[in-house]
C-alpha cells in the first residue's frame, strides 16, 4: 500500500488549487435578461466546475454589450439581436457567431386592459390599438435587444411612438417591468425575465405567440486580431455553450415549473 505523508497530501492539494486558479477568468458582456432571469446564476457554476474558468458578467442592454465587446472590454458577448450581431462581425469586432438558445417576447399590460389589446392576433395589431388609445406604454429605451424588437414592431405598424403616453425609460428589463407595474402601463418583455419577475401587481400577459416575437440568443467571440482578449478561454466558453453539456444545462433551467430558454445550437 502506498502511503502519503500529511505534508505531501497538502502539497498535492495546493498544486490542484493553484492549477485551477491559473485558468483565470473571462468577461462576458451580456443582456440583462440572462442575468435577471437567473440563467447565469444557474449555469455559470456548472461551466466553472467543468473547466476551471471563472466567468464575470457585465449585464447591460444588447447595444451596449456589443459596444463593450467592440472596445475590447469583454472576451465574448451573449446577446439577442441577430442583425446587430451580424453587423458586429461585419465591422470586424467579433468572430464565430453561434446560436445558443431562444425564447420569445410577450406584450404585457394591466389586467383591466384599458386599450383592449387582448385578443389581438399580432403584436403589430396590439401596438396599433395602444397608439390609437394613447394608453401608457413603457419602453426600455436603451438600445437593448428587447428595445430593438419593440422598435421593429412599431415600424411595421407604421407608427413613430411619441407623446406623454410613451415613456422611454433607459433601463434594464427588470427595472422597466417595475416601472410598468407602477404605471399600469403596457410593455414588451422577454418571457424569461417575466417568469422570474415578482412585482407583477396588476400586470398580465395579453399578447403572445406571434412569430414576430421569436427571440434568438447568440454568442459571439470578440475579435482577437483587434484586442488582447482571452480568446482561448473564451473559446472554451463558446464551445461549452454549444456542447451537449451546455445545451442540457440551458434546457434544464426552470423557474416556477417553467422552462425559460430552449437550447438551439446546431
Amino acid at each position: 500500500m502506498i502511503r502519503f505523508s500529511t505534508a505531501a497530501l497538502i502539497a498535492l492539494s495546493l498544486t490542484f488549487a493553484v492549477s485551477a486558479q491559473e485558468r483565470g477568468f473571462i468577461t462576458i458582456a451580456s443582456t440583462t435578461s440572462t442575468e435577471n432571469s437567473g440563467l447565469f446564476e444557474d449555469i455559470l457554476p456548472q461551466f466553472t466546475e467543468s473547466t476551471g474558468i471563472e466567468v464575470r458578467v457585465v449585464a447591460v442592454g444588447t447595444g451596449q454589450a456589443l459596444r463593450i465587446g467592440c472596445n475590447g472590454d469583454a472576451d465574448a458577448v451573449l446577446v439577442h439581436a441577430p442583425a446587430a450581431e451580424r453587423k458586429f462581425i461585419e465591422d470586424g469586432c467579433g468572430v464565430d457567431r453561434r446560436e445558443i438558445m431562444y425564447n420569445d417576447f410577450i406584450v404585457i399590460g394591466p389586467g383591466s386592459d384599458p386599450a383592449g389589446i387582448q385578443g389581438a392576433e399580432t403584436a403589430v395589431e396590439a401596438f396599433q390599438i395602444i397608439a390609437d388609445a394613447e394608453a401608457p406604454f413603457a419602453s426600455r429605451g436603451d438600445d437593448s435587444g428587447t428595445h430593438k424588437k419593440e422598435l421593429a414592431v412599431w415600424a411595421e405598424a407604421g407608427i413613430e411612438p411619441a407623446g406623454r403616453w410613451y415613456r422611454e425609460l433607459g433601463s434594464g428589463m427588470g427595472a422597466a417591468l417595475n416601472t410598468a407595474a407602477g404605471m399600469d402601463a403596457y410593455i414588451m418583455a422577454d418571457r424569461g425575465t417575466w417568469i422570474s419577475f415578482d412585482n407583477r401587481q396588476n400586470l398580465e400577459i395579453l399578447v403572445e405567440g406571434d412569430p414576430v416575437l421569436f427571440n434568438q440568443y447568440g454568442s459571439v467571440l470578440v475579435n482577437p486580431a483587434n484586442h488582447d482578449v482571452k480568446h482561448d478561454l473564451a473559446q472554451e466558453w463558446h464551445n461549452w455553450l454549444t456542447s451537449g453539456e451546455g445545451q442540457t444545462a440551458i434546457g434544464a433551467y426552470r423557474l416556477r415549473g417553467q422552462q425559460l430558454f430552449s437550447p438551439s445550437a446546431e
